[in-house]
């Protein structure tokens, strides 16, 4: 059943949100919305309610979970400890698109298939009204994942992802486009270090206002191996991504990354080959590629719109969609963390 919100602002309708918490009560999966993107969640406590989820989305198992709560209580339910600097980064940033990884207590309090393993678990509280609701009438912590097959865009809406993920869910909650429209920032404290693993609204800039050391871990604009263990979800595995083969290209310098984009985009002319540009409005009618779509003009925009273009992208039966880069200075760093695992890292920087 699908529950429809026009605005989430508006008194929400508590039978739907009933019905979708007596759904992850009973063991099985609600699809809804947070401020970041749509999740598929289970009920975290429960091993076989969990395991629907890597089903649903063709998840690999060694790919941890995030798991949403709604008020502190939970979180000391699930965990060992809270160090000071967590709890700063709570008072700050919670709720809101900050997932922490914390030491998990036992495998009897959190399954394993949650962790992926892991002796930590990465927990945050959604801002979202519905997401907030949901959690505290299911009575439990919720562990989701963003709402879509593994691999593919984000959900940030639901007319994006009800066709792959519908049958699969026993109840989605719509509230509409989300309003950030990338995952999470997924943090780890160190030694009174913040170690960034997910960039994501909350930027490294923020977290230096409560940490002195913020560090951003390598694997956020590397590969990372297969044999190699990670602690945060969309570390690992190729994400984000359209079948259609894409190439992201960015400079500091507009005037070289417009003249590189419409070099290659000849190149491919000449071969009879077709290019979809995805760039800023200010940069689209330089371009001379056919198929030109905006992105957004802020990187605000560029967050909220660039999974839904990405879920385009394929229908447009192209041969390769070029990207723009946005740099890596604040929001930049989390967008450029998303595209180049779109493009599965064939990206030029010049």
């Amino acid at each position: 059943m699908i529950s429809k919100y026009s605005d989430q602002k508006e008194k929400v309708k508590q039978e739907g949100i009933e019905e979708a918490a007596r759904e992850i009560r009973k063991g099985n999966l609600v699809l809804f919305p947070t401020e970041t993107v749509y999740g598929i969640g289970a009920n975290a406590l429960d091993e076989e309610a969990v395991k629907k989820i890597f089903i649903a989305k063709g998840r690999a198992q060694d790919n941890p979970l995030i798991v949403h709560v709604s008020n502190i209580q939970m979180v000391e339910e699930i965990v060992t400890n809270i160090g000071t600097l967590e709890r700063k980064l709570i008072e700050k940033f919670w709720p809101g698109p900050l997932t922490i990884i914390f030491q998990r207590k036992s495998k009897e309090v959190i399954p394993n298939i949650v962790t992926a393993n892991l002796e930590t678990v990465g927990i945050r509280m959604p801002s979202n009204l519905i997401a907030k609701e949901l959690i505290e009438k299911s009575g439990v912590p919720i562990a989701a994942p963003s709402a879509n097959v593994s691999g593919k865009p984000s959900g940030t809406k639901v007319e994006d992802i009800i066709t792959e993920l519908d049958g699969k869910v026993s109840y989605i909650l719509d509230g509409g486009l989300t309003d950030i429209g990338l995952e999470s920032t997924v943090i780890k404290v160190k030694n009174d270090m913040i170690d960034i693993l997910r960039p994501g609204k909350i930027t490294k800039e923020q977290l230096e206002e409560v940490a002195e050391e913020v560090e951003i871990d390598r694997h956020v604009l590397e590969k990372v191996e297969q044999n190699e263990v990670v602690s945060s979800p969309g570390m690992k595995y190729r994400h984000y991504a359209p079948n259609t083969k894409c190439m992201m290209i960015y400079s500091e310098n507009a005037e070289k990354m417009i003249k590189k984009i419409n070099e290659i985009t000849n190149q491919m002319k000449q071969d009879n080959k077709k290019v979809l540009v995805i760039g800023k409005e200010e940069h689209l009618d330089r371009y001379v590629a056919t198929e030109k779509w905006n992105m957004g003009e802020t990187l605000e925009e560029v967050a909220k719109n660039i999974f839904t273009l990405l879920r385009k992208v394929d229908k447009e039966q192209v041969d390769l969609v070029i990207l723009e880069g946005v740099g890596e200075k604040e929001l930049g760093l989390a967008i450029t963390n998303r595209l180049i695992r779109a493009c599965a890292y064939n990206y030029l920087i010049i």
